[in-house]
Order: structure tokens, then sequence, then C-alpha cells
């Protein structure tokens, strides 16, 4: 009895010196990186982080405290941005990764004024890139005129009535811009343009769209343009007799707040653009007064042997100044009002889609009402009702998945923006406050000299 009381005890000590198996097990999943299935957009991308740890690495502060860590095992700096600059490239770096997972880019660049007896018009290369089975070949280059973006626009309207289509820029009108062959128009368009074969590359169901393959591999799209006359003609009967015949009830409640966020966004919007496009025209005078203040300087300090170093350096800042706010300008122009007016256009497409979807609901309201006043219960609901309330199910179904993407790409394009707008903010300031901080020693130098003067 006293041996087994022996080797009772010494197997207690050893059991209480040695840790638990799960314990141990635990403290090495811990240290192990997560090789689990894991979203690219879940994964914070480590900008800050200096250098990987070991797997088996543990990072610990002066303090005793963890350093935060990426599933992966990655410290992450938790300290901000030295700049505004430092969160842009976040942003371009996040853009990076969502694009590892695509198959189709499309690019429009290289404008081209062409002259006719009959016409002055520019085109644009299409440049296509793609790895998917239902294009020919890897890579495409076609030349495009504006009126091409616009039949490709209608087409997808046309086959795609439940989707949200991106929106073109406007034929004749930018704001600003009065010749429509001038470089800074073309450009603008060329933009504008690319943007919207980009929205659609990027959508799930419209970049499969036949018109869409079309549009980037034909060579001429003549013949494809000229097969779709007879069925506009045709649509635009159907759509005439759906809305004039019967009246929609209401809305169901999640399209009304669709369309009362609409109207509440384009008000804010329609704020936004006009009192943006007042500051830039507001910046491009104080530009032109600026240019014309600085050179008084420069030729003031000719005259003026005493002061001849202080007037030129403020002439000189003052040029740095004007070629800042210039800078600023442009970035506004090329950068800010673009984003601001796609999207007021943007509004008007999904207002459009709205309208469509009342009309598909209020075509199974007319229908159901027939068929209850024909009296038809003991035969079941008729064909033609049940396919009208498939057709309405579906365009719900599409138009809730579009409206969800939509704003999740506005809140990225948003944020976009203002992380620009900040960045160029801040640099513009900071220039401006360099320049006239260049000028102090100046001034100090002649304080300094009266002073040796008088003593």
């Amino acid at each position: 009895a006293a041996a087994a009381a022996a080797a009772e005890a010494e197997e207690a000590e050893a059991s209480a010196a040695r840790p638990e198996d799960g314990a141990t097990m635990s403290a090495v999943c811990k240290a192990l990186p997560s090789s689990g299935p894991m979203s690219i957009c879940d994964v914070s991308h480590p900008l800050s982080a200096e250098e990987l740890l070991s797997p088996g690495a543990d990072a610990t502060t002066a303090d005793g405290d963890r350093d935060p860590m990426l599933p992966n095992g990655t410290p992450v700096e938790t300290s901000s941005p030295a700049s505004s600059s430092s969160l842009l490239n976040r942003l371009q770096l996040d853009d990076e990764l969502d694009g590892e997972t695509r198959d189709l880019f499309v690019t429009v660049d290289d404008p081209k004024k062409h002259v006719s007896a009959m016409e002055t018009y520019i085109t644009y290369r299409v440049g296509t890139k793609t790895t998917r089975n239902e294009f020919d070949l890897p890579e495409y280059t076609v030349r495009r005129r504006y009126q091409d973006f616009d039949w490709l626009r209608i087409k997808l309207e046309e086959s795609q009535p439940t989707y949200i289509i991106p929106p073109l820029p406007e034929k004749f009108v930018v704001k600003g811009v009065v010749d429509r062959f001038s470089e800074e128009f073309v450009e603008t368009r060329r933009k504008a343009l690319d943007k919207f074969l980009k929205r659609i590359s990027d959508h799930p169901v419209l970049s499969f769209n036949d018109h869409f393959n079309v549009f980037l591999t034909a060579k001429d799209l003549n013949p494809y343009k000229k097969q779709g006359l007879a069925f506009i003609a045709k649509m635009g009967e159907s759509v005439k007799y759906v809305t004039g015949s019967y009246k929609l009830r209401s809305r169901p409640v999640e399209f009304a707040a669709m369309g009362d966020y609409l109207d509440m966004f384009s008000q804010k919007l329609g704020t936004i653009d006009r009192i943006a496009q007042r500051i830039v025209k507001e910046q491009t005078e104080y530009l032109v007064e600026l240019r014309e203040y600085g050179p008084i300087y420069f030729s003031w300090s000719a005259v003026e042997e005493q002061l001849n170093k202080p007037l030129d350096g403020a002439s000189n800042c003052i040029g740095s100044c004007c070629v800042a706010l210039e800078e600023l300008s442009e970035g506004m122009s090329e950068d800010i009002l673009p984003v601001l007016r796609e999207y007021v256009l943007y509004i008007e497409s999904m207002k459009n889609v709205l309208r469509k979807r009342d009309q598909v609901q209020a075509e199974y309201e007319a229908k159901l009402e027939s068929a209850a006043c024909k009296k038809e219960e003991k035969q079941g609901t008729p064909t033609d009702v049940e396919k009208c309330q498939d057709r309405v199910e579906c365009f719900n179904a599409d138009l809730k998945a579009d409206w969800d993407r939509w704003q999740f790409n506005k809140r990225q394009d948003f944020r976009h923006l203002l992380m620009g707008m900040a960045d160029k903010n801040i640099q513009y300031y900071e220039k401006c406050l360099a320049a006239w901080e260049s000028v102090i020693p100046l001034l100090q130098e002649k304080s300094e000299g009266k002073s040796e003067d008088h003593s």
C-alpha cells in the first residue's frame, strides 16, 4: 500500500510539471498561420509591416503586450499613416487585389479625329484582353465612335431590362467646354467611355451579353445595327400598351424606399455638383488674378534696392502658389467633377429601371384582376398570370442584387473621390505654406541688417 501511494504521488508531481496536451496543441495552433478559406476582401493588406514573422515567432512589445496580427501571423502597424497619400495608395492596392480574379479587361484610348465631306467625328480604340471561352481570341482591338457606345447602351437596356445600365456621358454638352473637338473635351469623354465599358465588363451578367461581345470584337457594327430597328419599334408599342391600360396600385415598400433614396441622393448630389463647378470657376478666376499679382512685386523690386530680395521672394512665392492652385483646379476638373456628373446620370438610369419594374408589376396586377373578374377560380390560376408573376419576381430579384452592387460601387467611388480631394487640398496648402515660409528668412535678413546699421 505504501509503495502504491508513493507511485501515485510521483505520477501527480510529473503531471503537474508537464503541460496538458490540449494546452500544448492550442499554443502550437495559435502560432501557425491560418490556412482556412477566406475571401480576399476579408484580408487586410499589411501595408505598414516591415518584415514577416516566421510561423513560430511570437511578436511582443517592450511592455509585454502582443502586437496586433493578421490571421496569417503578419504584424500590422496600428499607427495612422504619415500622410493622406498613404491612404490613397492603400485604396489603389485594394483595387489591384480585386483585379486578380477578373477575366475580362477593356480599355478605351487613342482618340483620333476623322474628317470627311459629310461629317467630322472622333473614334476611340477599344482594346480587350480576356480568358473567357465566349471569345474566339484572347485579344481584340477595334475602333468605335460615340454613337457605337450609344448603340451598345440601348441594346443592353432592351435585352437586360432588369439591370441597371451604366450611363454614358452627354453627347453634346460637357459644362465648361465649348469645342467638342478640343483636347480637353475629347479626353474627358474618353475617360467617361472607358469607365462605361469597365462598369459593364465588371458586371456578372452584363459582361456576358451577346451585344457586348459584338461591340468588343466586330470590326464593323453596321450590319448588327440594322438588325434591331424592327424590334425597337415593336418594343415601343408593347410598352405603350402596358403603361396606358393600367395604373400601378403602389410600389412595394423596399422599392418605394429605393425611389425615395434616389430623389434625396439626386437633390444632394445636384447641389454638390453645382457648388463644385462654381468653386472650379472661382479658382480659375483667382488664378488669373494671381498671375497678374506676382509680376508686380518683381517689377517693383527692380527700383527698390533696399527691398530687392524680399520683393523678389514674394514674387517667386506667388508664382509657386499659382502652380499649386492650377494643379488643384485641374484635379477638381479631371477627377472630381466627372464622378459627380456620372452619378447624376446614374440616377436617371436607375429611375428608368424602377419604372420598368412598375410596368411589369402593373401588367401582372391587370391580368390578375382580369382573371378574378372572369371567375376562373375553379380552373386555377391562368398560365399567363403565372408567367407575369414569375417576371415580377425575377425583376425584383435582379434589381435588388444590382441595387446592392451599385451601392457598393458608390461607396468605393466616393471613398476614392473624398480621399483624393483631401490629398490634393493637403498638397496645395503644404506647397503654399512652404512658399510663404521661404520668404521669412529674406525679411529677417533685412531686419537684422537694419539693426546693425543703427548700432
